[in-house]
């Protein structure tokens, strides 16, 4: 898992069994996404959202963890498509209130 500090990772955790799981949940207190689901296996398995600097207080005996994505990645490459300046405003509009007009 590369990563920057401060990413948010997206992780599938999977535990062997439910009190496994619960047990994690109460320790670790990640920020989960959706409700936990049982495969045919019995394992149990749940989204959560984490800091890259923290997954390691999800491993232990009985839990495998999945990395799905690295949302803050994600979320900068969304960033990237999202323009710059006001897109609605025609270029010879008055600025109102205490503004001034500036070209970009």
């Amino acid at each position: 898992m590369s990563t920057t500090r401060y990413d948010i990772l997206h992780v599938r955790v999977i535990a062997e069994d439910a009190e496994t799981l619960r047990a994690l949940l109460r320790d670790a207190r990640p920020d989960v996404g959706g409700r936990p689901s049982q495969g045919e296996d019995g394992r149990v398995s749940i989204d959560a959202y984490v800091p890259s600097d923290q997954v390691s207080a999800l491993e232990r005996e009985g839990v495998h963890l999945e990395e799905i994505e690295n949302a803050s990645e994600a979320g900068r490459r969304a960033q990237a498509e999202v323009g710059v300046g006001d897109r609605f405003a025609p270029d010879d509009a008055c600025p109102r209130g205490l503004a001034e007009k500036v070209k970009d």
